[in-house]
């Protein structure tokens, strides 16, 4: 019995696999095996880069906290645990936000905190 190939899947995966590759540099978009290498090397940091993102983002809000700290006598770390004495539960992305835009807002945390 003869060995039975399914072309028609074979040929739509790697279209499917080539769509992606689109704009690539030279034979990257072209050349099946350098493009499908190419794609899953750029999926890896995709991945990563997703998650190193959220890090940057939390670094980001305690740079701000901190300045805004500092600027109503205290610093970033006793600001954080004064709040967590207090059971005051703002996270970092909205007190950031605050600190920003509404620094009236955040003095008066600052104070709640401390007091």
């Amino acid at each position: 019995m003869p060995r039975s190939r399914n072309k028609v899947a074979s040929r739509n995966r790697r279209r499917r696999m080539m769509k992606h590759a689109k704009g690539y540099w030279g034979l990257r978009s072209h050349v099946w095996t350098i493009a499908k290498n190419h794609i899953e090397k750029g999926w890896e940091h995709a991945y990563r880069g997703r998650r190193l993102k959220k890090r940057q983002y939390r670094r980001l809000w305690i740079v701000r906290i901190n300045a805004a700290a500092r600027l109503n006598g205290t610093t970033y770390s006793r600001l954080i645990g004064d709040m967590n004495k207090k059971g005051l539960d703002i996270n970092r992305k909205i007190l950031a936000n605050i600190a920003v835009n509404q620094p009236e807002v955040f003095a008066k945390i600052v104070e709640h905190a401390k007091g």
